[in-house]
């Protein structure tokens, strides 16, 4: 597109129905004599992809503004009426981010101009619970408006089905359609804010999601007389401030501190570089008070409390971080050895991973006899399997290593809140026999193989990181390598193909003679492009754990280096 296109497709941004504000911001941008702003606000509309759409606030047609999600739901309503009959109602809910609650009021009021009722939180709530409301509620669909855990410059705005879960073909496609063929936002039809379409979720919907968190409890100690293990629990500013400490209460734990300085929702996150519990530097006031006060747990959460991390002591009594994919296995490996230990595991349950996630998970699920469904990245599409299997199995526990866990199938989304709640029964298990995560974990690595993984994500932002990205991914489609770390890469997998009756994804895997698996994989939220690195190795008795740890690590390097990319480990 070139600049006098871009200058004209901008004027229209300058006249009415846009607000004052938008009018103004985008002619400064048409009269300033440097066009790389208006280049990136105009060069393309916000992808309204296969969950809906995320990027950088502001005006123009690639930022999230109350324009844009003013016509991505006037899409999703005529979407709704082509497709639904009778009496149709979405659910609304919404983060901590700044313009949460303006772009939620606007998604209510123009689904009540198209006849549709919303029922909208009363204030910002997890988006797992969303995802419970949809289904309590008994809606045709959900909207969540979150960026998860991207910086503060970013908004989002997820659309969910009838089933719980992110929307996935055929849905996808056809509400992607409907967005695109809104003529601007002269299209859009909005009711007033008092339109009786319009109604609030009470505090009941609440406690029902405490409930349906506490039914999974497995421990009988923990639910016959709860627990007094100590933890420190850091919302980052989000939505968890509102949700983690009831629902943790609600599961016997009386002994929970909410991180003061972390507490209050704020779209600023001002006491953290980035609102993400994947990096150990967000975690770190969370870290001291629990140094400082003797606590066990350390728990934090993304803004929309979809992504838990955890720390726990080690045998120096130091607070480790447990990865995404270590705390994936225990979860998995808990509610199956409980399970089976208890009321037994029957034909048909199932666990679930991503294609990107540890595979110890499936010699976990093998141990225990029980099936295992490996998706593409994205929780939607885990849900998307617990609905394809719904009346023949039972969905008990799956995660993806970006932090993302479910427990039961009351949400279909990962669900932080949930997660949180079976890490600490998890730890207070291991608390009672003078035992951490740690050692549970040690005693996975002993009995099924010592698993490491790593994660190596370039940003490369802009029209031209775009440009770029798509440059590396098409060179390991037509170049693969031979070899990575001396290793012989004995297969590709290319999911653009629709690898192992998988959809198509814009995934590339390399896997060696020796059991590594190296992915390459754009991301679908951020602007940048993933590695994953994920090998095997055996622990051999006499063998120090950290020596045979290090040397997986040594491969892992040595994989990184191969691809051109520096694995910090």
């Amino acid at each position: 597109m070139n600049l006098d296109t871009i200058r004209n497709k901008a004027e229209a941004w300058t006249r009415e129905p846009h607000d004052p504000a938008t009018r103004k911001a985008v002619q400064a941008m048409l009269d300033n004599p440097d066009p790389s702003e208006l280049l990136e606000a105009f060069h393309q509309d916000l992808e309204f992809g296969t969950g809906g759409m995320r990027g950088i606030m502001g005006p123009g047609t690639n930022r999230m503004n109350a324009a844009v999600v003013a016509m991505a739901t006037q899409g999703l309503a005529d979407y709704m009426k082509e497709q639904l009959t009778g009496d149709i109602s979405v659910a609304i809910a919404h983060d901590s981010r700044h313009r949460s609650d303006e772009f939620t009021k606007v998604a209510a009021e123009v689904l009540a101009g198209n006849g549709i009722t919303a029922h909208v939180f009363d204030g910002l709530r997890p988006t797992p619970e969303l995802s419970f409301a949809i289904r309590q509620l008994g809606c045709q669909a959900g909207i969540v408006v979150t960026a998860s855990h991207n910086p503060k410059e970013y908004n989002g705005y997820k659309v969910y089905w009838g089933d719980g879960g992110q929307i996935v073909p055929p849905h996808d496609k056809g509400i992607i359609a409907c967005v695109r063929a809104v003529s601007g936002l002269q299209a859009v039809r909005r009711a007033d804010p008092a339109d009786p379409l319009i109604s609030t979720i009470g505090p009941e919907l609440d406690r029902d999601y405490y409930a349906a968190i506490a039914s999974h409890r497995l421990d009988a100690g923990l639910i016959e007389h709860g627990s007094d293990l100590s933890m420190v629990y850091s919302p980052l500013h989000g939505t968890g401030a509102v949700s983690m400490a009831p629902a943790l209460s609600a599961c016997g734990f009386r002994n929970v501190e909410v991180l003061e300085s972390q507490k209050t929702p704020d779209g600023a996150f001002p006491t953290v570089d980035s609102p993400n519990p994947e990096e150990a530097s967000a975690l770190r006031l969370a870290l001291e008070r629990a140094e400082s006060t003797g606590a066990e747990l350390v728990l934090a959460t993304d803004p929309d409390s979809d992504r838990v991390g955890a720390a726990v002591r080690d045998e120096q009594g130091q607070f480790r971080l447990l990865n995404g994919n270590e705390l994936a296995s225990l979860l998995v490996h808990y509610v199956l050895r409980t399970k089976a230990d208890s009321v037994g595991l029957a034909e048909g349950d199932f666990v679930a991973r991503t294609i990107v996630t540890t595979r110890l998970i499936s010699e976990i699920a093998d141990g225990f006899d029980v099936p295992v469904a490996e998706t593409l990245t994205g929780f939607k599409w885990i849900a998307s399997e617990i609905l394809a299997r719904e009346g023949q199995g039972r969905f008990l526990v799956g995660g993806e290593e970006s932090y993302g866990y479910l427990i039961g199938d009351e949400v279909r989304d990962k669900d932080a809140i949930a997660a949180a709640a079976m890490i600490a029964e998890m730890a207070h298990v291991e608390w009672g026999k003078g035992r951490t995560l740690l050692d549970r974990l040690r005693d996975l690595h002993r009995h099924y193989g010592m698993y490491r993984e790593a994660l190596v994500s370039l940003k490369r932002g802009g029209m031209a990181g775009a440009e770029e990205i798509r440059t590396m991914m098409n060179g390991f489609r037509e170049a693969p390598p031979a070899v990575l770390g001396g290793e012989t890469v004995v297969e590709v997998r290319d999911h653009l193909a629709g690898w192992n009756g998988l959809p198509p994804s814009n995934v590339v895997q390399f896997l060696t003679a020796s059991g590594a698996l190296v992915t390459a994989r754009p991301s679908g939220t951020e602007p940048k492009i993933k590695f994953y690195f994920s090998i095997r190795g055996d622990w051999e008795e006499g063998t120090p754990y950290g020596e045979a740890w290090a040397t997986l690590g040594d491969r892992i390097a040595a994989l990184g280096k191969d691809l051109g990319v520096e694995v910090n480990l």
